[in-house]
Formats: C-alpha cells, structure tokens, sequence
C-alpha cells in the first residue's frame, strides 16, 4: 500500500470549554504560556507533530493537531502530566473531541472568530489565537498546512470585521463599561480608576482594563488578599478597604461592584469630595450602591448597570442578527482552503512525476550530445524542455480536476504506476 503524504494526515481537535465544562474544571485543566511551550515541546518529541496549536483561555483549552492517528487520550494525559494531575483520565468526559478534518477546521474557524464565546464575536479571542500561532511558529510546530490555515483564519477575521457588525460596539456589561471609561476619559491623560469590590463582574472589568493601557487603575475589595492577587496580575495597584474613600477624593473614575444593603457611596460623601473638573461613577452592584442623587453635585457623572446593560444588550442584537453572514464567510473560507488542500494532495506526484521526465531528459541529452556545440546543446535543451512542459501538462491538468472531484487517489496510482514513479524516486534518492 503506497504511503499516504504527511500533508494527508487528519486535522483533529480536543476542546474542554464553557460549553462542556464548569469554571472550576476548566481552571485545573487551564494552561499558561510556559506550560504551552513545554506541552508543544513534548507533543514534537514523543509523537513528531508538526501542525501544532495550543489555545488556553479562561474559557477553553485546545489542542488542534495533524496526524494519522487519534491522539486525544495521550494528549489529555500530557496535560495532566503538565499540570501534576495524577487522576486526568477523571476529567476525559468534559473533552469534546474532534477526529474529523472538516470538524476541527470548522471548529477552529468558529472560535476563532468568536461564534463559540461566551459573549458571542469577543474581540480578544482574535489576538488569543494570533498568540497561539506564534508560539507553534516558533517551535517550528506550523508546517505548510497550519500556515495556509491560520492565514485563512486571519483573512476570514478581517472580513468579519470589514463587512459585518458582529464585532461592533461591546456585548458584555463589563467590556461595556470599559468603553464607557474610554469614551469618556479620552481627553484626561493617564485616567485614575478606582475598582471597588472584585466579584465575578468587578474581575472582568479589571482584566478588560487593558483595552486602556494608559489608565492607573487601583483595586480595592474588603478581603485585601483577593484584590492584591488581581492587583498583582494586571500589574495594578491594590489599596486597603479601610482607604477607599481617600482613594476616591484622586480617582477620575470610581467603578463600584460591591454586594450591600444599602449605598456604600452616598451623595454627602460625594460632596466632600473635591471635584476639579468631573468624576465619572458606575455602578455594576445590583442592588445599587451607588445612590441616584450623586450627580445633583457639580462635576458629577453617574452611569448604572441597567444604562450600560441596555447598551452592550443593543450589539448582542446586532452582533446575532450578523451571525449568518459570519458563517458564509466561515464556509467560504473553509472551501477556498480545502481546494488548496486538495491541490497539496497532488503536488508530491506532480513534483515526482516532473523529475521523472527530467531524468529521462537529462540521459538522453548525455547520450546524444557528447559532440555537439554550445549552441545546438542550448537549442537542443530548449525543445526538450518545451516537449516535457507539454508531456506534463496534461497529466497535471488531470489530476487537479480529480481533486476537485475527490478523487485524486485513484489518478495518482495510475500516473504512480504508468510513469513507475516510486521506483524513479528510490533511484533518484
């Protein structure tokens, strides 16, 4: 049986995401960049991978990956191993895996995108996968294969954004809150904000806060540990609970996302403030902590969770209502790609079957022109060259079209065995 090209190996995935798995299961499993580095290192050594990509975030991990055979359970293993996790077969239920070409492709355009989001069409995941190539890239883990399709992934991107609304404007309450801050800081330079409680909500704001890289940004929660472990991540600066208020009096921004009873920030406290030219509240607590009467005091700006919310419910409409010309560019880009794919398929025959004719052209120049000038050899090697380009053409032309029509196998054994292209192969290596 003939072997079958490197470049024919299925594409697989395994993916353990917000769809298949609870937050604490994906925080075990979830890996860092080193931990990234040192797993695609071992998938090269132990199974000599070459289209190779690894995709961490908070809300999945994957391993997208070309070979022969179905991986998944050693790979699950590696991460277990990775992670110092001795029971990892426990976790294999909340893996999908994706043993089929057409599926892992479509599963990485997908996510790639933002189709499989929490918050459908997140712009980081873009720059996430960017990342993700990078580091396969520069392990030599992307061969021809990964490339054309990570190009093809970031083109398909580009079009997303150029010709659809589904990555306009912020779908998440807390992205939306950031662009709030952008939009409405933009003229102060290096804006001071203030992150009061770090919950679920007041997290994400925090870690969306570097979509503003020139902000200060100061942490404060009434359990110091956790804001000083966000403070510490983002590279911010954590504040005791007991010196909110005095952080407040130089904050340009107060974002508020504590649980309480009753307003923690009153409008007599905010009068006590002074304010030189503005200061922008939100309030993300629900029940409200910040209380309504606030922006009675000159300089005062205050924004709610429901006004924000109605903002960011406004493009998830959008952003939905665009799903379907996203996913014509997905199938668009997948067919565009799986032509070429086809095309690779044939081009180890093309190239076998050009040096064929090249040998035999090459020996029968030796033996009839021993005598010759240099003009009748540059001549001479003009037909012969011309004559082969046509003799070639042909069969070519042949099988790109049985590629088109799945069944380039079929042709390849027959030019394989009419022109003996192994045996020409063996003699040429």
């Amino acid at each position: 049986m003939r072997k079958v090209p490197e470049m024919q190996h299925n594409f697989r995935a395994i993916s353990l995401s917000h769809k298949s798995a609870p937050v604490q299961i994906r925080e075990v499993i979830s890996l860092d960049e080193g931990s990234i580095h040192a797993l695609l290192v071992k998938l090269k050594d132990f199974f000599s991978l070459t289209d190779t990509l690894i995709l961490s975030t908070c809300n999945r991990t994957e391993v997208y990956y070309s070979h022969e055979l179905d991986l998944s359970t050693e790979i699950i293993k590696l991460i277990g191993l990775e992670k110092g996790l001795d029971n990892v077969v426990d976790y294999l239920e909340y893996f999908k895996i994706l043993n089929n070409d057409k599926q892992a492709i479509d599963h990485l355009f997908r996510v790639s995108m933002g189709l499989e989001a929490q918050v459908v069409g997140d712009m980081q995941i873009s720059n996430q996968v960017k990342r993700a190539y990078q580091l396969s890239a520069d392990l030599d883990l992307a061969g021809p294969f990964l490339h054309r399709l990570m190009h093809t992934v970031f083109f398909s991107s580009k079009r997303v954004v150029q010709e659809t609304a589904f990555r306009d404007g912020a779908a998440s309450v807390s992205y939306a809150a950031v662009e709030l801050i952008e939009e409405l800081t933009s003229n102060t330079f290096q804006p001071r904000v203030l992150l009061i409680g770090v919950g679920e909500i007041g997290e994400d704001v925090a870690k969306n806060m570097v979509h503003i890289p020139d902000a200060k940004v100061s942490i404060t929660n009434r359990t110091f540990s956790k804001a000083q472990a966000l403070a510490d991540e983002m590279g911010f600066e954590a504040i005791p609970f007991e010196q909110c208020f005095e952080a407040m009096k130089d904050a340009d921004v107060v974002v508020s996302s504590i649980m309480k009873s009753e307003p923690f920030i009153t409008k007599q406290l905010v009068k006590s403030l002074d304010i030189p030219s503005y200061k922008l509240f939100i309030d993300l607590s629900v029940p409200r902590s910040i209380e309504t009467t606030i922006e009675d005091v000159p300089g005062v700006m205050l924004y709610n969770v429901d006004n924000i919310r109605s903002k960011a419910s406004e493009t998830l409409e959008k952003r939905l209502a665009s799903i379907p010309q996203v996913e014509r560019i997905i199938e668009e880009a997948i067919e565009e790609f799986f032509n070429w794919k086809k095309g690779m398929m044939v081009s180890p025959t093309i190239n076998k079957l050009k040096n064929a004719l090249e040998q035999i052209r090459q020996e029968e120049m030796e033996r009839f022109l021993k005598n010759a000038d240099q003009a009748q050899i540059a001549m001479i090697d003009k037909i012969t060259k011309s004559m082969m380009q046509k003799v070639l053409k042909v069969p070519v032309v042949q099988l790109r079209a049985a590629c088109l029509r799945d069944e380039a196998d079929q042709m390849i054994d027959i030019i394989s065995d009419l022109f003996d292209l192994e045996k020409v192969s063996e003699k040429k290596s």
